[in-house]
């Protein structure tokens, strides 16, 4: 079986959540010392960790961020404010402890392990041709994989870092997506209006390129890159281990939508950690009816915003196993 097997085969035989642990710790959340519903939506977070963890006793001890990173052969068209060079540049960094992943995950108490996957190795220009010729996909798939597979961890936080891959999202988000490319375009990087223009009609280019292919893995590999791919693979492997997720930006959420489109339940592990600045993201979350729990405009990647939401769905779980019921207190 070949990578792109398992990942077919991986999403036809998906493990469910612990209806019995979601249920227990909904009816706790629901008589703990406190008034009824006052965090409601946290209570919830804290019955979807539980769910996947499979106990009635949720906890985030042991977060782990993987960030996957790659160039891009797009970036040729000048849809990004800075150079390809960049991504290893901040690769570096990553492995370094130097970046503001690294620092928002000594504060959350998590590892951040940055997986290289195509730095140095720019995709092929999606406006003229494939991202990834198949055995490139093969192996994107088996990195993200092998990353999770090997992983200790209760909580994954999903990460990326490529220059110009928000052009990327927006070509896989239109294709899939529908509607006007330019509307699942945003400004990324910080491009000005003639780098915007440009970024549109690239991903309008790639989007005319592909049309006719409907399979959601084939249209990823034709306009995505590899970092993308490979956080695809990570997402499915960790459903495998039934370990929760937390997404990361307009990347990572991109990188979900083709598992979406392919089942339905694909993501139920997930959760996304903010909201970006970025136009497109706000649609995706709409068309893939999932909810942020930050919202603060940003616009890095690397993790960042799902790491910042890391001590939130910690902080979850300690609202409903750490505080007593009326029942506890009041004997």
């Amino acid at each position: 079986m070949n990578q792109t097997e398992w990942l077919t085969h991986a999403l036809q035989t998906l493990p469910e959540r612990d209806e019995s642990a979601f249920a227990a710790v909904t009816e706790r959340a629901a008589n703990i010392l406190r008034p009824s519903g006052a965090l409601a939506r946290l209570d919830h977070v804290a019955a979807w960790v539980a769910a996947w963890q499979r106990t009635e006793h949720p906890a985030i001890r042991q977060p782990a961020a993987l960030i996957f990173a790659a160039d891009h052969g797009v970036n040729a068209a000048g849809v990004s404010a800075y150079p390809t060079e960049v991504t290893g540049a901040m690769l570096a960094a990553y492995r370094a402890g130097k970046s503001t992943i690294n620092a928002f995950a000594v504060v959350a108490g998590a590892s951040v392990e940055a997986i290289d996957v195509g730095v140095g190795r720019p995709t092929g220009d999606i406006r003229l041709e494939a991202a990834l010729t198949h055995e490139r996909f093969e192996q994107s798939i088996a990195a993200g994989r092998s990353a999770v597979e090997s992983l200790e961890a209760d909580l994954l936080v999903l990460g990326e870092m490529g220059i110009g891959n928000t052009t990327a999202a927006a070509a896989i988000a239109s294709a899939l997506g529908g509607g006007q490319a330019a509307d699942w375009v945003g400004r990324g990087t910080g491009v000005d209006d003639d780098g915007l223009q440009r970024k549109r009609d690239a991903v309008q280019q790639a989007v005319s390129r592909i049309a006719g292919i409907t399979d959601p893995l084939e249209i990823m590999r034709e306009v995505g890159g590899a970092e993308l791919v490979a956080i695809a693979a990570a997402i499915v492997a960790a459903r495998h281990r039934r370990l929760p997720v937390m997404l990361d930006g307009y990347v990572v959420t991109a990188a979900a939508l083709p598992l979406a489109v392919l089942s339905t339940s694909a993501l139920d592990h997930c959760t996304v950690g903010h909201c970006s600045a970025e136009p497109g993201h706000r649609r995706l979350l709409a068309r893939l009816g999932m909810q942020p729990l930050l919202d603060l405009d940003m616009r890095l990647g690397e993790g960042s915003g799902a790491m910042a939401a890391v001590p939130l769905v910690a902080m979850a779980c300690a609202g409903v196993t750490d505080v007593p019921t009326f029942g506890e207190w009041f004997g």
